[in-house]
């Protein structure tokens, strides 16, 4: 485990104008996303600012000694009644390994049930370097239940996971 700590830690909802360099340091820092993608994430934030809940968007920060150390971005799925995608899980590379992406996925859980969710569906690379990724999804109680073949790009499928929130919950529901 590396060294450090993220206590104090603060989970907040509210998306701040400074979220907007906060993300995409926090993205970049991960060493896994191109330019086009932490432009997407950062994207995110600002409609979240601009458009309040009507962007469809909704975050969940960790605040560790009063900065961002990593967030979700997470939205109900278009056409569906209770089913939600976690379009972004990141946590800054010197935050890595102490336990918050667990946090940070729980809360977003929690939120979504909250608001009636059923089920999260998480889309990830097959790429190598996205093998710690997919593991970390697995430990957090998703299933494999798709792949994508060269989605992305040749080589590289597209793999999405997926969660039922409430044990009670099958796919007759």
């Amino acid at each position: 485990m590396p060294e450090g700590s993220i206590y104090p830690l603060q989970i907040r909802t509210e998306v701040r104008r400074s979220d907007i360099d906060a993300v995409r340091r926090i993205v970049e820092s991960t060493g896994f996303f191109h330019p086009y993608e932490t432009a997407i994430a950062v994207e995110l934030v600002e409609e979240r600012l601009n458009r309040g809940p009507a962007s469809g968007y909704e975050f969940v920060f960790a605040d560790s000694n009063g900065e961002p150390a990593g967030y979700t971005c997470y939205g109900l799925i278009g056409c569906t009644k209770a089913s939600y995608d976690l379009y972004w899980i990141a946590v800054a590379q010197d935050r890595q390994g102490l336990g918050l992406g667990r946090i940070l996925i729980e809360e977003s859980e929690r939120r979504i049930a909250a608001a009636g969710g059923l089920r999260v569906y998480i889309e990830t690379s097959n790429r190598p370097l996205y093998v710690p990724t997919r593991g970390f999804y697995l430990r957090c109680g998703y299933e494999q239940e798709a792949v994508l073949k060269d989605f992305y790009a040749p080589g590289d499928d597209k793999v999405i996971y997926g969660k039922a929130l409430n044990p009670r919950f099958d796919s007759e529901g």
